[in-house]
Protein backbone atom coordinates (compact mmCIF):
# COMPACT_ATOMS: atom_id res chain seq x y z
CA UNK A 1 0.00 0.00 0.00
CA UNK A 2 1.12 3.60 -0.74
CA UNK A 3 -0.14 6.72 0.83
CA UNK A 4 -2.31 8.87 -1.24
CA UNK A 5 -2.55 6.04 -4.23
CA UNK A 6 -6.25 4.49 -4.79
CA UNK A 7 -5.81 0.95 -3.68
CA UNK A 8 -7.42 -0.14 -6.79
CA UNK A 9 -3.97 1.22 -8.94
CA UNK A 10 -1.90 -2.12 -8.50
CA UNK A 11 1.82 -2.44 -9.60
CA UNK A 12 1.61 -2.89 -13.41
CA UNK A 13 -1.69 0.10 -13.95
CA UNK A 14 0.94 2.39 -11.90
CA UNK A 15 4.01 1.53 -13.98
CA UNK A 16 1.83 1.98 -17.10
CA UNK A 17 0.55 5.25 -16.19
CA UNK A 18 3.53 6.42 -15.61
CA UNK A 19 5.43 5.40 -18.25
CA UNK A 20 2.80 6.53 -20.48
CA UNK A 21 3.74 10.35 -22.06
CA UNK A 22 1.90 13.06 -23.40
CA UNK A 23 -0.53 11.97 -26.04
CA UNK A 24 -0.47 8.41 -25.21
CA UNK A 25 -4.14 6.74 -24.96
CA UNK A 26 -5.67 4.62 -22.17
CA UNK A 27 -8.49 2.29 -22.90
CA UNK A 28 -10.94 1.69 -20.05
CA UNK A 29 -12.99 -0.98 -20.66
CA UNK A 30 -15.82 -3.11 -19.42
CA UNK A 31 -16.21 -6.75 -19.52
CA UNK A 32 -17.34 -7.81 -22.70
CA UNK A 33 -14.71 -5.04 -24.61
CA UNK A 34 -12.38 -7.30 -26.15
CA UNK A 35 -8.89 -6.03 -24.18
CA UNK A 36 -7.04 -9.53 -24.92
CA UNK A 37 -7.74 -9.02 -28.36
CA UNK A 38 -7.02 -5.01 -28.63
CA UNK A 39 -4.31 -5.09 -25.78
CA UNK A 40 -1.86 -7.42 -28.06
CA UNK A 41 -1.88 -4.61 -30.67
CA UNK A 42 -1.22 -1.71 -27.94
CA UNK A 43 2.48 -0.63 -26.78
CA UNK A 44 2.00 -2.21 -23.60
CA UNK A 45 0.74 -5.25 -25.25
CA UNK A 46 -1.34 -7.00 -22.78
CA UNK A 47 -4.41 -5.93 -21.00
CA UNK A 48 -4.44 -4.51 -17.20
CA UNK A 49 -7.60 -5.75 -15.30
CA UNK A 50 -8.44 -3.45 -12.26
CA UNK A 51 -11.43 -5.28 -10.31
CA UNK A 52 -14.07 -2.77 -10.20
CA UNK A 53 -16.61 -1.00 -11.76
CA UNK A 54 -16.14 1.51 -14.52
CA UNK A 55 -16.68 5.24 -12.37
CA UNK A 56 -14.36 3.66 -9.58
CA UNK A 57 -11.61 2.89 -11.89
CA UNK A 58 -11.92 6.08 -13.35
CA UNK A 59 -11.69 8.27 -10.71
CA UNK A 60 -8.41 5.91 -9.30
CA UNK A 61 -6.58 6.79 -12.69
CA UNK A 62 -8.26 10.17 -13.00
CA UNK A 63 -6.55 10.35 -9.24
CA UNK A 64 -3.31 10.50 -10.85
CA UNK A 65 -3.17 10.67 -14.83
CA UNK A 66 -4.02 14.35 -16.27
CA UNK A 67 -6.39 14.90 -19.03
CA UNK A 68 -4.67 16.20 -22.03
CA UNK A 69 -6.17 19.45 -22.32
CA UNK A 70 -4.81 20.67 -25.91
CA UNK A 71 -6.95 18.42 -28.20
CA UNK A 72 -10.87 18.35 -28.26
CA UNK A 73 -11.24 14.63 -28.39
CA UNK A 74 -8.68 13.76 -25.02
CA UNK A 75 -11.89 12.19 -23.49
CA UNK A 76 -13.81 10.22 -25.57
CA UNK A 77 -16.65 7.05 -25.03
CA UNK A 78 -17.89 4.28 -27.21
CA UNK A 79 -21.23 5.90 -28.74
CA UNK A 80 -24.09 3.60 -28.49
CA UNK A 81 -24.46 1.64 -32.32
CA UNK A 82 -27.05 2.88 -34.15
CA UNK A 83 -27.83 5.72 -31.76
CA UNK A 84 -24.62 8.34 -31.34
CA UNK A 85 -26.30 11.20 -29.60
CA UNK A 86 -27.71 8.60 -26.91
CA UNK A 87 -25.72 8.90 -23.73
CA UNK A 88 -26.29 5.37 -21.36
CA UNK A 89 -26.54 6.20 -17.93
CA UNK A 90 -23.39 4.75 -16.90
CA UNK A 91 -21.54 7.08 -19.29
CA UNK A 92 -23.32 9.79 -17.72
CA UNK A 93 -21.92 8.76 -14.63
CA UNK A 94 -18.35 8.85 -16.00
CA UNK A 95 -19.10 12.11 -17.18
CA UNK A 96 -19.49 13.68 -13.79
CA UNK A 97 -15.93 12.99 -12.91
CA UNK A 98 -15.18 15.46 -15.44
CA UNK A 99 -17.76 18.60 -15.24
CA UNK A 100 -16.25 21.77 -14.24
CA UNK A 101 -12.50 20.93 -15.85
CA UNK A 102 -11.69 22.03 -19.59
CA UNK A 103 -12.33 18.29 -20.57
CA UNK A 104 -15.75 17.29 -22.59
CA UNK A 105 -16.07 13.98 -23.39
CA UNK A 106 -16.89 13.21 -27.18
CA UNK A 107 -18.26 9.93 -29.09
CA UNK A 108 -16.51 7.85 -31.06
CA UNK A 109 -18.49 5.31 -33.21
CA UNK A 110 -17.40 2.00 -31.94
CA UNK A 111 -15.17 0.06 -34.89
CA UNK A 112 -13.36 4.00 -34.67
CA UNK A 113 -13.14 3.36 -31.06
CA UNK A 114 -11.61 -0.12 -31.70
CA UNK A 115 -8.49 1.26 -33.84
CA UNK A 116 -8.12 3.61 -31.37
CA UNK A 117 -8.10 1.28 -28.62
CA UNK A 118 -5.57 -0.99 -30.69
CA UNK A 119 -3.39 2.24 -31.21
CA UNK A 120 -3.11 3.00 -27.33
CA UNK A 121 -0.70 3.01 -24.97
CA UNK A 122 -2.90 0.12 -22.85
CA UNK A 123 -6.16 -0.99 -22.50
CA UNK A 124 -7.38 -1.54 -18.72
CA UNK A 125 -10.37 -3.62 -18.55
CA UNK A 126 -12.97 -3.44 -15.23
CA UNK A 127 -15.63 -5.82 -14.13
CA UNK A 128 -18.23 -3.24 -15.34
CA UNK A 129 -21.14 -4.89 -16.71
CA UNK A 130 -23.41 -2.35 -18.16
CA UNK A 131 -22.83 -2.00 -21.34
CA UNK A 132 -20.71 0.99 -23.40
CA UNK A 133 -18.42 1.79 -20.61
CA UNK A 134 -16.08 2.07 -22.53
CA UNK A 135 -13.59 5.04 -22.96
CA UNK A 136 -10.04 6.27 -24.11
CA UNK A 137 -8.34 9.23 -21.91
CA UNK A 138 -5.68 10.82 -23.42
CA UNK A 139 -3.02 11.65 -20.90
CA UNK A 140 -1.93 15.06 -20.37
CA UNK A 141 1.25 16.83 -18.83
CA UNK A 142 1.69 17.70 -15.50
CA UNK A 143 3.64 20.99 -14.80
CA UNK A 144 6.80 22.05 -13.13
CA UNK A 145 5.65 21.89 -9.45
CA UNK A 146 2.43 19.89 -10.21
Amino acid sequence: MLLGIDPLLGPDVLYVLRAMGHGDDLVIADANFPADAMARQTVFGRPLRIDGDIVSVMKAVLSVMPVDTFVDDAFGRMEVVGKPDEIPEVQREVGKLIEGTATKMVGIERFAFYERAKKAYAVIQTQERRFYADFAVRKGVVPPGG
